[in-house]
């Protein structure tokens, strides 16, 4: 009997938002019709968790878009997992793509904070990334695995963890991947995680996908097998949050009433 897995979109807001733009947001998400089946969670900058908690319906969930691998200590600029959940985010993004890319973070190192992350209950998207020169050379496969050998050891409990892949190479650039080429890489995490881990997890385990998901896109690729959910970006600005929202339980090709607007709203 094939799992019943929730499915997962988690629009990130990255270094985006201000207070204002938070409220105006937040204001059209509590009357946007929102697709309840959905776990529907906002990925805000830290500054700004207990006002998004605040401000956002009850429903959604709040993520933290990175945090430290030790409750306290003298680190400058970190926050420790129990900082944020004080911050009302329930939810912590690691290993997200622009951490690897932009600040170096290692594999080892993320896997230290996913490690710290779940022991202090929190919740973790946990991220893997493949790079243009992967697809390029056909070296997809490894390097997923070697993130997913240096991720895997980190989890204590894999009900509290969803599996994020982005094609680094279909993000903002313009290059689209096709639903063919976003199955066979999700399907290979599934294998690698039945192989490594176990069927239980590999079966169980929610696996979403991050390349420049739009209203246009989603729908056609929530409906591949191994796809629970999206990790969206610069979408997550935009209306084409709800479709994306609601894309799994919509019948394809009848986008969703958006929201209940007035003519002076709009997304700031």
């Amino acid at each position: 009997m094939v799992p019943s897995r929730r499915f997962f979109v988690l629009g990130n807001w990255k270094m985006n938002v201000n207070a204002s733009r938070i409220e105006s947001l937040s204001r059209l998400l509590s009357e946007a019709k929102l697709d309840r089946k959905t776990e529907f969670v906002i990925g805000c900058p830290s500054c700004y968790l207990s006002h998004a908690r605040q401000l956002l319906p009850s429903h959604v969930g709040v993520a933290a878009q990175n945090c430290y691998k030790v409750s306290r200590g003298n680190f400058s600029g970190e926050v420790s997992p129990a900082m944020v959940q004080e911050c009302g985010a329930d939810w912590i993004i690691l290993g997200h793509p622009e951490r690897r890319t932009i600040f170096g973070e290692t594999d080892d190192l993320i896997a230290e904070k996913i490690t710290h992350a779940l022991s202090a209950s929190a919740k973790v998207v946990a991220c893997v990334v493949e790079g243009k020169e992967d697809r390029n050379s056909n070296l997809t496969e490894e390097a997923l695995a070697a993130q997913m050998r240096a991720l895997a050891p980190a989890v204590t409990d894999w009900s509290r963890v969803v599996l994020a892949f982005e094609a680094l190479w279909a993000s903002g650039t313009g290059v689209l991947a096709t639903p063919s080429q976003v199955q066979e890489v999700l399907a290979m995490l599934r294998r690698w995680l039945r192989l490594n881990v176990g069927n239980h997890v590999a079966e169980n385990t929610r696996i979403i996908y991050a390349g420049s998901v739009s209203a246009a896109t989603c729908q056609e690729l929530a409906r591949l097998p191994d796809l629970d959910g999206f990790l969206v970006g610069s979408a997550a600005l935009k209306p084409d949050l709800i479709h994306i929202v609601n894309a799994r339980h919509r019948r394809p090709g009848k986008l969703p009433l958006i929201l209940s607007h007035r003519p002076d709203q709009r997304w700031a």
